[in-house]
């Protein structure tokens, strides 16, 4: 029976230099992560390749795990046989016969690379050899370098690695490559997709929920939790804390004109996200903001909240249009959550008329009718905390460097 593996290719990790270890690292922890419902798996790089021995009739499920991981650019499954041309010409051929049952196709090509320099045939002999070996072994086949149907890829380095297929992972950073970052996750569809898109460059995602109970509903809030657990999928545990900003939505609507509230609230919000993570070592602020999109997505509402905090805020979305947010909200399985009909605080005293060119100095004004340093610690002190979990654990793998 031949030998299967799993080859996996990182894309930005292996330019990373002097830091490249770090990355390769946190990539091969996460992959134990993802891989953990699958049983236990001896995993080792070289030659800037991840590679997992897989049985025959391995579980598809673990590739689809594997395009969940940040930084996993290709993946293959490939035959795994001495360096012999012979054993190389016979895992070609059960590769190319296994692709004939699954699909049709006349024209290929053969694409080989020899890491092993000491092995006597060159890359173009090898796949010269390949390619008309597999042409006489079977019928109704072409060869066509410039646009094949399929591709047979042979690689020869201490073992000789055989395969077709090359599916895409969806690249970026390592998790935890980038530092860490808080989330203000609403229940809507941007946030979540401002969320993974900032975590796909390898920044571990922390959480904040502002809601307005009881004008909210804890049926709101389990469905953050929802979209916070479909973010785990590619993020890992993510640690969420939940905030009721009602009694400052009450203090505005009480003490300060009403087209203000929105933007008095926003700011409010990202106050209090600040702090939460400077406390839990967070050296940014995430937002799901889109440019004009509603009242307080205006750039002089941008650059009033903005002016509330010191972290830095990053906004994925802010030149993104709608059409193109929900397409990521689609492929990251957020969307069918996030356009359930709960109710979320931003609807709660929502202004008819809100401001959407606001100015600093008038804010700031409004803001000293309010206690603003006491509703902020009130509301701080309140905050509550759960953890998110992923259900994968990684001590179950071994890892062979």
């Amino acid at each position: 029976m031949t030998e299967k593996q799993i080859i996996i290719r990182s894309g930005e990790t292996v330019l990373k230099g002097k830091n490249r270890k770090m990355f390769e690292d946190k990539l091969m922890s996460d992959i134990y992560r993802c891989l953990k419902p699958y049983g236990y798996y001896k995993i080792h790089k070289k030659h800037n390749r991840i590679y997992i021995p897989v049985e025959e009739g391995y579980n598809q499920g673990i590739i689809n795990r594997l395009k969940h991981v940040f930084g996993v650019d290709l993946i293959s499954i490939a035959s795994v046989v001495d360096q012999d041309i012979e054993s190389i010409k016979m895992a070609a051929l059960e590769e190319m016969k296994e692709l004939k049952n699954n699909q049709s196709f006349k024209t290929f090509k053969v694409e080989s690379k020899r890491t092993d320099k000491n092995y006597p045939i060159n890359s173009q002999e090898i796949s010269h050899l390949i390619g008309g070996f597999l042409l006489h072994a079977i019928q109704d086949l072409q060869v066509d370098v410039h646009n094949p149907e399929v591709t047979i890829y042979v690689e020869v380095k201490e073992k000789a690695y055989v395969f077709s297929d090359r599916e895409r992972g969806i690249g970026g950073l390592p998790r935890g490559s980038n530092g860490k970052a808080m989330l203000l996750l609403s229940g809507g569809i941007d946030s979540p997709v401002a969320g993974w898109m900032v975590a796909k460059r390898g920044v571990l995602l922390k959480a904040v929920h502002f809601h307005s109970y009881p004008y909210t509903s804890q049926r709101a809030y389990e469905k953050v939790v929802d979209l916070a657990e479909k973010l785990t999928n590619y993020c890992g545990p993510i640690q969420l804390f939940s905030i009721n900003i009602l009694p400052f939505q009450q203090a505005v609507v009480e003490c300060c004109p009403e087209s203000e509230g929105t933007i008095l609230v926003r700011r409010m919000m990202t106050r209090l996200a600040e702090k939460l993570a400077l406390e839990h070592g967070c050296d940014a602020l995430i937002t799901g903001e889109s440019l004009g999109q509603v009242a307080s997505q205006t750039i002089q509402s941008i650059r009033t909240t903005n002016e509330s905090v010191t972290l830095p805020v990053l906004r994925p979305l802010i030149a993104m249009d709608k059409q193109e947010i929900i397409e990521i909200a689609r492929k990251i399985d957020t969307y069918n959550t996030s356009i359930l009909p709960f109710e979320d605080c931003c609807t709660v005293f929502l202004p008819k008329k809100p401001v959407t060119k606001p100015r600093v100095d008038r804010i700031i004004q409004s803001e000293k009718l309010l206690d603003l340093e006491a509703l902020t610690e009130e509301l701080y002190n309140k905050a509550e905390v759960e953890w998110i979990k992923d259900d994968t654990n990684k001590e179950v793998y071994e890892c062979q460097n």
